[in-house]
């Protein structure tokens, strides 16, 4: 129960940086030698075709993607809700943990015209870097193959 409970502090931890805002944050929520991060359609995924709309290989990629976002490109401003559900610790190995869960991701625009952002689930390796969990690797995997704004935040 305890290795459960700090699963779902990890994700709950992650989403509330994005919700918040708190960008410059977020990539510290993954190890610092060889992390992923992908965003993948579900289309993608059962096809076996392994193109990403978002793919980062390095936590220098990842801050370099909040970078882009703050200074170099401009967006109209979201806020962005995450709802996380069905923590599932699918496999526990002496290295990591492999965890499946649900998501919706919910984006309200300054007009306060909420709508359905994201659906789908996030396949994480959750590895114990000194004391913490942090991601090995996060794939997003996408119930949508179109988006009907910028991918702009962190799903």
């Amino acid at each position: 129960m305890e290795t459960q409970l700090r699963v779902e502090r990890l994700l709950s931890r992650y989403v509330v940086c994005i919700d918040d805002d708190a960008l410059e944050s977020w990539p510290e929520f993954f190890v610092a030698e060889g992390c992923r991060y992908e965003i993948i359609t579900r289309e993608n995924v059962e096809r076996g075709m392994p193109l990403a709309l978002v793919f980062c290989n390095s936590q220098g990629m990842l801050v370099d993607r909040i970078v882009s976002l703050r200074e170099a490109n401009i967006y109209p401003q979201r806020w962005y809700r995450h709802i996380v559900s069905n923590v599932l610790i699918q496999e526990v190995t002496a290295d990591h943990l492999a965890v499946q869960s649900h998501y919706v991701v919910l984006q309200t625009r300054r007009n306060g015209q909420t709508s359905i952002f994201s659906t789908g689930k996030y396949r994480d390796r959750i590895v114990l870097c000194n004391g913490e969990f942090k991601f090995a690797e996060k794939c997003v995997v996408a119930d949508t193959h179109s988006i009907d704004t910028l991918l702009v935040a962190p799903i």
